[in-house]
């Protein structure tokens, strides 16, 4: 279908969805750079590992924005336009994310 915001390889991006990922990231990079600073300045273990933990659960959230996003754009629409083929590609896509 034409109005569909998303080919083969590329989406065009709504600019909510667009600002909403990009600042995620942004808190991410934000919470990597901490962490650097915390092993720089000699930091205890559990104190580091638990902002590393805290920056997996952020980058977490961020891939599940992202799948959730993709599922009712790019997945919902490409099975509607009867290209079953996506189910495979989603369900290869969460065999990764569940490793």
């Amino acid at each position: 279908m034409d109005d569909c915001c998303c080919t083969e390889r590329t989406k065009k991006r709504s600019e909510e969805e667009l600002r909403s990922l990009t600042n995620r990231l942004n808190r991410i990079e934000g919470q990597i750079r901490g962490i650097r600073r915390m092993l720089e300045k000699n930091a205890y273990c559990p104190d580091i590992l638990a902002q590393a933990a805290a920056a997996n659960a952020a980058l977490n959230a961020f891939s599940r924005e992202l799948l959730s996003n993709h599922i009712h754009s790019c997945v919902a629409e490409d099975i509607r336009a009867g290209r079953d083929e996506t189910i495979d590609e989603l369900l290869a896509t969460l065999a990764k994310l569940m490793r």
